[in-house]
């Protein structure tokens, strides 16, 4: 049964049990090029694989831009 979070200020619907890997996953992003911040804590990668959404949970993502 799909829930609501907050992904970057933005409602979105995710499966219940989404782990923060997975929702990196879904969202097509690298994974090595992002930090996440759950409910206005940082999340180190090594958590992301066992920290599961719950329904309401607002996460913030910022992608890392290389460039010169």
């Amino acid at each position: 049964m799909p829930m609501e979070v907050l992904v970057n200020g933005e409602p979105r619907a995710v499966a219940e049990g989404q782990t923060v890997l997975s929702l990196l996953h879904d969202l097509g992003l690298d994974p090595s090029r992002v930090a996440v911040e759950l409910d206005r804590r940082i999340v180190k990668q090594p958590q992301w694989e066992g920290t599961v959404l719950r329904p309401g949970a607002q996460v913030e993502i910022v992608q890392f831009v290389g460039g010169g």
